[in-house]
């Protein structure tokens, strides 16, 4: 299979007719999310992993895509699953944690697993992005934050100001209709993380409705836990997580 290929699996069993929409972060690509979209999918979910726009191209093209774009096609993928399934939840890694509030925000969804979801970020420019992206194209790359040694996700070797200045749009959005989600919520977040600021979790635990909500933290991973040393804890608890909402118990 190609790099930055999107993803898509028909469930079965008793699972054939519970869907996972599972979505990648800034800057990165499907690579970074694929062991945990496969996982779902060995499991007996129906699964929808899609390629966001302007992503596993160049970051030249990210930098011309407004974030309604991506937020656009995770819900094209949500709304694929929804006509085929009874049920359908949705995963997200960092930015795609934010995109999948935002479907909870607007959408029926089942329940949330976040991975170090983007809420606040660390570094103090962003908030600048929108001011500096006249005068300054790209900064040093964001990608590959794993602790683990050798481990690839794939992500642009360049970061587009103007592009982080649409995420701090998407940002802004989604946490002032953070009281919209009322769905069950399970968060993994790393201890350390040099991408995603701690207090995104903060946000999340003050502004949501949700009654059912799960803060896992990470103490062997960096910011693309989905990838790191952490990885089989965040696949196997959001699988339970999924499941008992889903009133399935198969092993």
């Amino acid at each position: 299979m190609a790099l930055h290929e999107p993803m898509t699996a028909a469930g079965h069993g008793e699972l054939a007719r519970i869907g996972v929409v599972v979505s990648h972060g800034f800057s990165g690509s499907p690579e970074s999310v694929r062991p945990w979209a496969e996982y779902f999918a060995g499991q007996g979910f129906a699964v929808n992993m899609p390629l966001l726009p302007g992503h596993g191209t160049t970051w030249e093209e990210m930098a011309r895509t407004p974030w309604q774009h991506w937020y656009t096609e995770v819900e094209r993928a949500y709304f694929e699953l929804s006509a085929q399934c009874d049920r359908v939840f949705v995963a997200g890694l960092s930015m795609g944690g934010a995109l999948a509030l935002r479907i909870a925000e607007h959408h029926p969804v089942a329940g949330l697993a976040l991975v170090n979801p983007a809420l606040a970020v660390v570094d103090p420019r962003a908030k600048l992005a929108g001011v500096m992206r006249h005068v300054l194209k790209s900064t040093p790359a964001i990608g590959n934050d794993i602790l683990k040694p050798g481990v690839e996700e794939y992500a642009y070797d360049r970061t587009p100001v103007a592009a982080v200045a649409q995420l701090m749009k998407l940002i802004k959005d989604t946490a002032g209709n953070l009281p919209k989600v009322t769905a069950p919520i399970m968060v993994f977040q790393s201890t350390v993380d040099h991408i995603v600021a701690g207090s995104s979790a903060d946000r999340i635990r003050a502004g949501v409705s949700s009654k059912d909500l799960h803060i896992v933290k990470l103490a062997n991973s960096y910011h693309v836990a989905t990838l790191d040393n952490d990885a089989p804890e965040i696949f196997e608890r959001s699988t339970a997580f999924f499941k008992e909402l889903a009133g399935v118990h198969n092993s």
